[in-house]
């Protein structure tokens, strides 16, 4: 279904001229159509609406109203570039809606280390990683498939994880995110002929954002959802939550303005130093599926599982700054060789 309607919004947008101009940030060199995204959001909200209302009663109102003002101004902003300030102003809006009904995160377990209770500063902690997580989703969004891939990750995740924890609302919806992005993939991929925009995107980031809150909803005070969900949900998305809050630190200890356009991402580094966007998204793809592997095999069982998913992590995070480095590396040569 997102595969024909995006087909259809891909012709519509032509006939148009709903363009996205390359520019010095964009990693493309032809004007491409965007906003496809806009098709995953109306599947997607369709149906959660269908499901949790008629099928599970678990419809929760502020994450529909939240999710389409989040779509709302982000496609007035791929149409007419709507300022920071408003934008930011909305996602707020929008993470406090969700707060206001579903809670706040109280408590994350971390492998090794145990419990750790957020206390009154749960409720700050949540804010920021639903703005966080609305923004570094699309600020990921920089090249042919990449978010699109890691929307079907973790749609994937979460659906073979709310199947394991008997979350069925959770494992639904992951499963509708996971599809209807696959469908807008390959459209999508390398070379792409349709962009996400920020519709699709920061709409993207925002679900992956409230979906533990909504599943702690659904099965209700249980030490699993306090404790486990936190962590599940960071982690399914881990590469993008890697890559935007590195940049972001080095910029800042760079004296660089963080709400510049930029391409610093360690995924644009990679770009501009001859790597494929199919490779790079097929590189953050495996990552992510070895993720969600390990994290549904330690939710089974913990022992030796705990250690091989704090083994995977620190190996992919690793992987990527050596990365950097060694691309650092290569241009100092390549100055010193100059001079």
């Amino acid at each position: 279904m997102t595969y024909i309607g995006v087909e259809i919004f891909y012709r519509w947008s032509l006939q148009r001229k709903l363009l996205d101009i390359p520019n010095e940030r964009s990693s493309h060199t032809i004007p491409t159509v965007r906003g496809g995204g806009l098709i995953i959001v109306l599947i997607c909200l369709t149906a959660y609406t269908l499901y949790t209302f008629f099928v599970t009663d678990n419809f929760q109102w502020s994450y529909l109203i939240g999710a389409s003002l989040i779509a709302l101004v982000s496609w007035l902003d791929d149409l007419y570039s709507i300022s920071f300030g408003w934008r930011f102003l909305v996602h707020a809006l929008s993470a406090s809606i969700i707060i206001s009904t579903l809670g706040h995160f109280q408590a994350i377990y971390i492998p090794f280390f145990g419990k750790f209770n957020f206390g009154a500063a749960g409720t700050v902690l949540t804010f920021l990683w639903i703005v966080w997580m609305t923004n570094a989703y699309n600020f990921m969004d920089g090249i042919d498939g990449i978010a699109g891939m890691q929307a079907v990750t973790a749609g994937i995740g979460w659906l073979a994880i709310g199947s394991l924890l008997g979350i069925s609302s959770t494992s639904f919806y992951g499963g509708v995110i996971a599809f209807s992005s696959l469908g807008f993939l390959i459209h999508n991929w390398q070379p792409a002929k349709i962009f996400m925009g920020d519709v699709g995107s920061a709409f993207l980031g925002f679900s992956f954002a409230v979906l533990p809150l909504l599943s702690i909803q659904e099965w209700g005070e249980n030490i699993i959802n306090q404790l486990y969900l936190p962590l599940i949900t960071v982690l399914l998305v881990w590469l993008f939550v890697f890559d935007t809050i590195f940049t972001f630190m080095r910029r800042i200890f760079r004296g660089k303005k963080v709400w510049e356009a930029h391409r610093g991402h360690i995924y644009q580094r990679l770009v501009i130093e001859g790597f494929s966007h199919r490779a790079i998204t097929i590189l953050y793809g495996l990552f992510s599926v070895l993720i969600a592997l390990t994290i549904g095999l330690w939710l089974i069982n913990k022992g030796v599982w705990e250690i091989v998913l704090i083994f995977m992590i620190s190996f992919q995070t690793l992987s990527l700054l050596f990365c950097l480095q060694f691309i650092q590396k290569g241009k100092h040569k390549l100055n010193q060789n100059d001079m």
